[in-house]
């Protein structure tokens, strides 16, 4: 089983990473945790680049390219293998996160972005999106806090630091790309609690589990 984690800045899917392989551990799935971008040792290289706060001047389409370079090492040297192997893979971002940082953020043409997941993915596509979604005000907010208290790389800030508006574009293509596939998308509220998101995501797991 393949599971991806979306959202905005400071929505807290990382958070909630460790409860998730918790409960799929319990239920007899082996799982692997990755992320993008840096899921890989080449990966790596290629997100200190694009997380850079000093790399202002970094072309969209340079951007966009970087992160299909970074998908298709990932996907070649990690996923493919686990998910070969019977384990269940949850990544921390994937394509979704490139359609509407890139697309709707930066205004690329989404046709080229897609003629680039059709490379990129050879057809791979998650069995279950979890949309973390609240307020951009309220995400960055605790990103922010999260980066000056310590618990977030101040190195990875490039996203960060970008305008409301762009986050706000950020988050309504995310809603648009989860009205487009509601068979695969799930939407969490992430303004509560840590708890209450857990629990909503327990539940939204266990009845993806039930019906897959």
């Amino acid at each position: 089983m393949f599971i991806t984690l979306e959202g905005i800045e400071g929505s807290g899917k990382t958070t909630q990473l460790d409860p998730m392989v918790a409960f799929l551990t319990q239920k007899g799935h082996d799982c692997i945790v990755t992320r993008e971008p840096g899921g890989t040792r080449i990966g790596q290289q290629i997100r200190a680049i694009l997380l850079d706060p000093h790399n202002k001047a970094l072309d969209p389409l340079s951007e966009l390219l970087l992160y299909a370079a970074d998908r298709a090492q990932h996907i070649k040297t990690k996923i493919i293998p686990d998910l070969s192997a019977g384990k269940t893979v949850i990544c921390d971002r994937f394509f979704d996160a490139t359609t509407v940082y890139q697309g709707y953020g930066r205004d690329l043409d989404i046709s080229i972005i897609n003629m680039l997941h059709q490379i990129v993915l050879d057809g791979l596509k998650p069995d279950l999106t979890i949309l973390f979604d609240l307020p951009v005000e309220t995400g960055l907010s605790r990103a922010w806090k999260q980066i000056n208290d310590g618990s977030r790389s101040d190195l990875e800030t490039r996203f960060e630091k970008e305008a409301l508006a762009f986050h706000q574009k950020i988050r309504d293509g995310y809603l648009e790309l989860a009205k487009r596939e509601p068979d695969r998308f799930r939407i969490i509220d992430a303004g509560g609690s840590k708890e209450t998101v857990k629990e909503a995501v327990t539940n939204t797991l266990s009845l993806h589990l039930k019906t897959d």
